[in-house]
């Protein structure tokens, strides 16, 4: 029975995300301030979100704020290819990737699969908590595509970057960066950043200094889809998973 209510949650959580990827493409209407006023729930995150300010205070103020233009092309691709491969196209969450998680939860009786987009968890990372809730996922979901009507799809990138978790104690690309490899973020190669974009789908099972193993086959998985999304040859991508890493610690 709890079985099927969490699944009744999931497919309601889904039919709201689908009116709402409606009404983002097809109306503006949802947007007006009226409209957040009318959830008090929203109303603090309204004042964070509409404000660049807000944003830059829980980020841009760091001392190791790494910019896009910093970041090696092969860590964005990578990130991109594995995490959210249709991020470019997407208004904030991804619709076919909810679909495809449903039938593989309702396939298995149980979440198996997420569809978090890189625009949803940035939003989960500057707003909210780690409740899993059907209210928490409905403010995610309207952050989430708040974010996308005042942010460039490059301003999100980089901010998620330099938030999310990385494991072993490491936040933000500079840390991780730094505390795996003992280099900077612009210095990183491919066999590096292959590596480090595989790791923040499961920090605490994917870090290199927790089970190199797990991490390594982690690393293929980013490679491959990098090779499936067209940024890089079978034998670039082949090259990169041979090529010998060498860690700060």
């Amino acid at each position: 029975m709890k079985k099927i209510k969490r699944l009744l949650r999931f497919a309601l959580f889904l039919l709201t995300v689908f009116c709402l990827a409606f009404l983002v493409t097809g109306s503006a209407a949802i947007f007006r301030p009226a409209f957040f006023d009318s959830l008090p729930k929203m109303q603090e995150a309204r004042r964070l979100i509409f404000l660049r300010d807000a944003v830059a205070e829980r980020v841009r103020q760091r001392e190791r704020y790494v910019t896009i233009d910093e970041m090696p092309d092969s860590l964005l691709d990578a990130v991109v290819a594995v995490e959210d491969s249709r991020f470019y196209s997407h208004h904030g969450f991804d619709p076919e990737a909810i679909a495809r998680a449903t039938l593989v939860n309702l396939q298995y009786g149980r979440i198996e699969e997420g569809a978090s987009t890189i625009t949803q968890q940035l939003a989960k990372n500057l707003f909210l908590s780690d409740e899993q809730s059907l209210d928490r996922k409905l403010e995610e979901a309207l952050l989430s595509l708040d974010l996308e009507l005042h942010y460039s799809k490059d301003e999100i990138l980089e901010l998620y970057l330099n938030t999310i978790y990385f494991g072993s104690g490491f936040y933000g690309i500079h840390e991780a960066s730094v505390g795996y490899f003992g280099r900077e973020p612009h210095e990183l190669d491919l066999p590096e950043t292959s590596m480090l974009a595989g790791i923040p789908n499961a920090p605490s099972v994917y870090s290199p200094y927790v089970d190199f193993m797990l991490a390594k086959k982690r690393q293929l998985v980013v490679l491959d889809a990098m090779v499936r999304t067209g940024c890089i040859s079978e034998s670039v991508a082949e090259s990169a998973k041979i090529k010998p890493l060498y860690f700060a610690h």
